[in-house]
């Protein structure tokens, strides 16, 4: 042949086609020749609404503008008859395949594919006498996929990238992306590690006896397992103990097989990668293709785990047999025979990878001769026999308890001699005879502790994603090297996925808005629509606009709601002069919450990943350490600015996310919170509460109706040398007996109006009582004494009657509602009669 380098190196060669001698001419591409972008008017983030982009015409350009791979085509493809293409036998190949046929301008008619697992010289002979056409609908589910993730994926991470930018010191926006594969991928992540932030450990027991018989000394499981109850253990342990000796009641010996395993797909090689070679996925699979090209081993890409009826096991084999690492035992297969495979999965892609020629690690390197040496064992133990072992059971009895122990015994290694790490490791115990008894030479109860589950390993991520139907055997290393590489987690020890802060929070936003944006379910749904346009089942214009429907009216949402995830941005990435400080405890967890002074004032739980809006004015203090009886979080305290700003007590989570239904209309301030709930500047706070019987609800502190609205007057607990009463809805404030040593409500109800009676403990110097006593129960609007110390400070309702130091002679019931004409009050309590 003769080669020449243009944008890629030409081989040209003399040959036959279709029974002619014809010239021929060999390129190649580098990847996609196209890629899809949205037109120019599109591309000013300024200047373009995100939520245009769905609704956008896409456009494709060259991948590589600087190599001219579509020139180089299509000059190449001057004066040549016929186009036979060699692309990779895949859905993504498929579509290259249509992307060349639009770089040279060949007619269909006149375009072949050739069909390939390895680039052997019999596969790709047998390929080119079995010439196809190319397949349209493969081509245009990659299309699909590809406007699909563009429109998706740009749209969220241009709104995002925009409405985070600059908003935190210490978060770098760049990397505040969406993919609608790349974001369940990291949900993953993120799922396992709220399982281990959330779990609460158990302690466990379980008991143990030892024996010592004919030089063994043996550990016996129990048949219960384990305990989470120490008394019960402790019982039994008594009763074991009491007996002292084991009898032997059950000896049970059988025969046992552990299969070979099955044909090699990409998916397996990826996890086997990661767990046992030090492989991240993305690496593995830069290897294998290198291998693949270089015609060490077939197609690494392939979902089958199934061979063909047609493959050729003996000369694959054959290849392997001078191998100085695993030929002697090639050869014992070939001379014994092999054994036929264990029927796996045929997805009817390629066959499994598999080892074409064999070559020594010398000539590939520590890296390559790892994977190379894997898919060679691995092919080996499909062909050789099953693992083969006894297994020994003996059952024991003691205080009515049962124990047992077992030993195995290898019969025949079969592939595990080629596959050593699957191995069964021969353990022996003594003989045993039924009916036998045994002295017990210790008894143990051991303690433990539950533990969490560890981190997600990539191996195990690999397997969410394949049983969720996130991404493909191709696609699969490239996101979880994506979520890698943008910091949203860091591959530690043993390649476990450990998620950042910014992963994160990210997930969480999500979760707060729509779930769904980080589930595996739409994703999935979208890969099975897209493998119907690959089978020619769905239309792809259909599936297309479907799905971008959906996304658009989810980003629409996501919109409105951004500010529940800016709630969590900004807890974690508030700027570093405001990092906030430890306040007051969480019900949920028990750890202390993290003040948030910058507007909107809140309060965030690190642990349970939770934020709690507080009221936009006031300062915020903790009230006593008081706890709220509904939920345990510790109640918080919020005084108005000014000689005459109320406080009032209020529980973070009841503020947030009211108890009690009905409790909106009550509220009188308006609801802007973006969850939906009660947020921020409005909430349910301790003085709006109806529970019936905490210290701190309007059941308790409420005294009587306000007169300027339709709230409740209640006593402010702070307000003390100078006690108030502050309306639960309006700015009415009454004053009360000032000096006062303390002014508390009872549960007693006054006979005539119905308002609560209030009990004062008054100076002893200041007393108005006439015999110097202290101590006075009465109700402020029908109690002449107490009626005549009140001071009505914002609203018209309470006239102060006679002096404050006197008895109120004559002034008695004028004040208040009754000298408004309205009769009996009604139950200040009943202001929640709407519930």
């Amino acid at each position: 042949m003769f080669t020449r380098r243009v944008s890629t190196e030409v081989h040209e060669f003399d040959g036959v086609f279709f029974g002619s001698p014809a010239q021929f001419k060999v390129t190649s591409v580098i990847g996609h020749v196209f890629s899809v972008d949205f037109p120019p008017k599109y591309q000013d983030w300024a200047a373009t609404d995100p939520l245009d982009l769905f609704e956008a015409q896409i456009v494709k350009n060259e991948s590589n503008p600087k190599a001219h791979i579509c020139r180089h085509l299509n000059q190449e493809a001057r004066g040549c008859r016929y186009l036979v293409l060699w692309l990779d036998c895949d859905r993504e190949g498929e579509n290259i395949c249509f992307e060349v046929i639009q770089s040279t301008g060949f007619n269909i008619k006149d375009t072949y594919r050739a069909r390939f697992s390895a680039v052997t010289e019999k596969d790709v002979m047998k390929a080119l006498d079995n010439l196809s056409t190319p397949n349209r609908d493969e081509a245009l589910a990659v299309d699909a996929r590809q406007e699909i993730d563009l429109k998706v994926g740009v749209a969220f991470t241009r709104y995002q990238t925009s409405y985070f930018q600059g908003k935190y010191g210490n978060l770098d926006s760049r990397v505040i992306s969406y993919g609608p594969c790349q974001t369940p991928t990291l949900g993953f992540c993120v799922q396992r590690y709220l399982q281990i932030n959330t779990f609460k450990p158990e302690k466990f027991w379980s008991l143990h006896p030892y024996i010592i018989f004919q030089g063994y000394e043996i550990q016996l499981e129990w048949q219960r397992g384990r305990l989470f109850d120490k008394t019960v253990a402790m019982m039994f342990q008594k009763l074991v103990a009491e007996d002292g000796f084991l009898e032997v009641t059950e000896i049970s010996e059988k025969q046992e097989t552990k299969g070979r395993p099955v044909g090699l797909n990409t998916v397996n090689l990826l996890k086997v990668a990661s767990s046992a070679l030090g492989f991240g996925p993305h690496m593995a699979m830069q290897i294998a293709e290198r291998l693949y090209t270089q015609g060490y081993i077939s197609y690494p890409r392939t979902e089958s785990t199934a061979y063909p009826p047609s493959f050729d096991f003996r000369g694959t084999l054959s290849a392997q047999a001078n191998s100085p690492t695993w030929g002697s035992y090639v050869q014992g297969l070939l001379a014994n025979g092999y054994h036929k495979p264990r029927s796996g999965t045929d997805v009817g892609d390629h066959p499994p990878i598999t080892p074409m020629k064999s070559v020594t690690e010398d000539t590939l390197g520590s890296d390559a001769w790892k994977l190379y040496q894997y898919i060679c064992q691995h092919f080996i133990g499909t062909v050789s026999p099953d693992c083969k072992y006894l297994r020994r059971k003996v059952e024991f009895s003691i205080g009515g308890e049962s124990f047992h122990c077992t030993g195995h015994q290898v019969i025949a290694k079969g592939f595990t001699a080629i596959m050593p790490w699957l191995a069964i490791n021969d353990k022996n115990i003594p003989s045993f005879t039924k009916g036998q008894k045994i002295e017990v030479s210790k008894l143990e109860l051991y303690e433990g502790t539950t533990s969490p589950p560890d981190y997600l390993t990539e191996s195990e991520l690999i397997s969410l994603m394949e049983k969720h139907g996130i991404g493909t055997d191709a696609s699969i290393p490239v996101h979880i090297n994506n979520i890698c590489e943008r910091n949203y987690v860091q591959v530690q020890a043993s390649r476990r996925l450990v998620p950042t802060t910014l992963g994160i929070t990210l997930v969480r936003g999500y979760q707060s808005i729509d779930p769904d944006l980080c589930l595996p379910d739409i994703r999935s749904f979208i890969e099975q629509q897209i493998t119907l346009i690959a089978k020619g089942q769905a239309d792809h214009h259909c599936v297309v606009q479907h799905v971008i429907q959906q996304f658009k009216q989810k980003f629409s949402y996501f919109v409105k709601k951004i500010e529940d995830m800016d709630a969590l941005f900004e807890a974690q990435f508030s700027a570093l002069t405001d990092s906030g400080r430890a306040m007051s405890k969480c019900g949920k967890c028990l750890r202390y919450m993290k003040y948030i002074s910058a507007q909107p004032t809140r309060l965030y739980c690190g642990t349970c990943e939770e934020v709690y809006y507080l009221p936009p004015m006031g300062t915020i203090k903790l009230y006593k350490e008081l706890s709220c009886p509904l939920d345990n979080f510790e109640l918080l305290v919020c005084s108005m600015p000014g000689p005459e700003g109320k406080a009032f007590p209020l529980c973070p989570y009841c503020y947030s996310n009211p108890p009690f239904e009905g409790i909106e209309s009550l509220i009188n301030t308006v609801k802007n919170g973006p969850s939906g709930k009660i947020g921020k500047g409005a909430g349910m706070p301790c003085t709006l509460c109806p529970h019936p019987t905490c210290p701190n609800s309007l059941v308790s502190q409420g005294v009587c109706a306000c007169p300027e609205c339709s709230g409740t007057l209640v006593l402010d607990p702070l307000s003390a040398p100078k006690w108030r009463l502050c309306c639960n809805k309006c700015n009415c404030l009454v004053f009360l007996a000032q000096g006062a040593h303390r002014i508390s409500t009872t549960k007693e109800r006054c006979p005539e109006c119905d308002s609560s009676v209030v009990e004062v403990d008054f100076n002893k110097k200041t007393t108005p009582l006439e015999d110097g006593s202290t101590l006075h129960r009465g109700c402020i609007l029908c109690d002449e004494l107490l009626h005549s110390l009140v001071e009505m400070k914002h609203g018209r309702g309470f006239r102060r009657m006679g002096s404050r130091g006197g008895r109120g002679r004559g002034g008695g019931r004028r004040g208040g509602y009754r000298g408004r004409g309205r009769g009996k009050m009604v139950d200040p309590k009943m202001s929640f009669r709407d519930f």
